[in-house]
This record gives C-alpha cells, sequence and structure tokens, in this order.
C-alpha cells in the first residue's frame, strides 16, 4: 500500500499561490476513492460550488491566516480550508487544516464551465 506522509506535501498555498494555481479552471474533487463536488475558479476571488447534482452555489473566497475560506450565497457557515499541492502535481484540501478533518483530493482539472441547470428546473 502506497502512503502520502502529510511532511511530502508542499507548504500551504497562500492567496497568491492559489489564485495562481486555479483561475480559470474547474476542480473536480474526491474523498476516499469517491466523487465528491467541483468548483470553478473565476477572476476576482468568484468561485461556483456544486456537488455535481446539477445545484451549484455562487461565492467568494479569500485569505485568513494560512487558510482560504469561502462565503457562498445560501450557507451561513464560512468554509475555511488549506491548499496543498500533491506530489503529483494534484490539488489537496484539508479543511479548517484538521488532520482529523475532510480531506478533499483532485481527481480532475478542465478549462470548461461547470454546467449548472437552474432553480427547479423541470418542476
Amino acid at each position: 500500500m502506497f502512503c502520502i506522509s502529510p511532511a511530502a506535501f508542499a507548504d500551504t498555498m497562500n492567496a497568491e499561490e492559489f489564485d495562481q494555481f486555479t483561475l480559470g479552471k474547474t476542480f473536480y474533487y474526491g474523498v476516499n476513492g469517491r466523487d465528491y463536488g467541483a468548483e470553478e475558479y473565476l477572476p476576482n476571488h468568484r468561485v461556483i460550488w456544486t456537488f455535481l447534482d446539477g445545484r451549484c452555489q455562487n461565492g467568494t473566497w479569500y485569505q485568513d491566516g494560512e487558510m482560504i475560506c469561502f462565503e457562498y450565497e445560501a450557507l451561513e457557515e464560512i468554509q475555511c480550508w488549506t491548499f496543498r499541492e500533491s506530489p503529483t502535481g494534484g490539488l489537496v484540501a484539508r479543511f479548517k487544516d484538521d488532520p482529523q478533518a475532510l480531506e478533499l483530493f483532485e481527481v480532475q482539472r478542465s478549462h470548461q464551465p461547470l454546467q449548472c441547470l437552474g432553480p427547479d428546473v423541470g418542476v
């Protein structure tokens, strides 16, 4: 079994590095070998998130210490993550930088925008 120790990861990305790495791209994330969601990274720290169900959340991000924090229109709670580049070049996100918390791994990267349905399409 192949394991990657936390020390094998690059340092946590700051806002400038994160913006350079993600801007103009859509990242698809997985957790424990399963699809989790996708996020499209737009100019001016804007994002669009989906759990891959066709419903999308608009939001913005900003740096807070070592974390990149996201505010989404429909969520009251701010979501803060640390981001690192894995040894294989993929993006890894750790919720609240807590080793016991959710960790997402990039499974695909695209220059195509997300496909978002409007609210209650077909209803």
